[in-house]
């Protein structure tokens, strides 16, 4: 598929949207809420795809999955960044007096859908770092440098917002039985 892009086929085009276009989409929806703004950032990650296929290399299965995604969480952080709203929501007064959650909640009852719409509706620090650390699997020294923040600011952030969604899932329960 990857062949095809580079050489300019649109079916090609066609067939890696089909295939990943809704994967992307919901990796994108991690970070960026508003639909309209989603949509906005899929396009230019999708023009990033097409003009930067020369620089994705076949490592295996799932490689091309892997290597689009990470262009469009980039381009989602990207677009974050530009709003200038994404520096806002970390300050240091966040460092510091961090609880954790000793008990985590079972989430083996959640529905999945139920724990995405909790983390969208995390505070947009919080959720673009728990996602970052948690979702993609970067250190709390990689997403300061990818941020523009203290490593310390993200380990702060992951843990608030690991916090928030322990309370919401315990709500949910709560409101289940």
């Amino acid at each position: 598929m990857a062949e095809g892009i580079r050489k300019g086929d649109n079916q090609a085009m066609r067939d890696f949207y089909a295939q990943f276009g809704g994967l992307l989409t919901a990796a994108c929806s991690r970070y960026v809420v508003n639909d309209d703004d989603v949509k906005d950032v899929m396009q230019d990650a999708m023009v990033s795809i097409i003009q930067n296929i020369d620089s994705f290399t076949y490592h295996g299965k799932g490689s091309l999955r892997a290597w689009a995604t990470r262009i469009v969480v980039n381009q989602a952080l990207n677009f974050l960044k530009s709003r200038k709203r994404l520096q806002d929501t970390f300050a240091d007064k966040d460092i510091g007096n961090i609880s954790c959650a000793d008990d985590e909640p079972d989430v083996g009852m959640v529905p999945e859908e139920v724990i995405h719409d909790m983390i969208s509706r995390l505070p947009e620090g919080y959720r673009v770092v728990f996602n970052l650390y948690a979702i993609e699997g970067k250190s709390h020294k990689e997403i300061a440098e990818a941020l523009g923040i203290k490593a310390d600011s993200s380990a702060s952030q992951y843990h608030r917002a690991r916090n928030m969604l322990a309370r919401e899932i315990r709500k949910y329960k709560q409101e289940q039985t």
